[in-house]
């Protein structure tokens, strides 16, 4: 799939009882916020969704592979403790990882369309940069 080094986006890939979402960016900070909203609006409604709260994370790393995982976790957690799934989602680069600024809605408020996330799996990992920008692709077990 060639995508332009300035375009962005992002699409769930149907699999096997899990969830696998793709997605990409023209920089590794756009691709990670592009797979945030991927998985989010593969079990839920967000259109219309009101911030409620702001969550904010350090999110390290020692691959981006890793950062991918750890960004998608937190999500992960952040349902399940409180019932809250991002809305907005703003990453920036720092030393080692990214700083997340994650804008949340109550997830009860939101219509189901799917089958909420409960781990994000390390089978089919990929994310990396390559000629037309980042492009990442994960497995979610719900």
């Amino acid at each position: 799939m060639y995508l332009p080094p300035e375009s962005a986006g992002r699409r769930s890939v149907p699999h096997t009882a899990d969830l696998r979402v793709e997605a990409w960016g023209p920089t590794r900070e756009e691709c990670l916020e592009q797979a945030v909203h991927g998985v989010c609006e593969s079990f839920l409604d967000l259109r219309g969704a009101q911030a409620v709260g702001r969550r904010e994370a350090a999110v390290l790393a020692g691959s981006d592979e890793e950062l991918l995982v750890a960004l998608l976790e937190e999500v992960v957690y952040w349902l399940d403790a409180e019932g809250e799934v991002p809305v907005g989602v703003e990453v920036a680069p720092v030393d080692r990882g990214v700083h997340a600024v994650l804008r949340m809605a109550d997830a009860r408020s939101c219509p189901v369309v799917g089958a909420a996330p409960k781990a994000v799996t390390w089978h089919g990992l990929e994310f990396g940069r390559g000629p037309a920008g980042w492009r990442c692709a994960v497995t979610v077990d719900v």
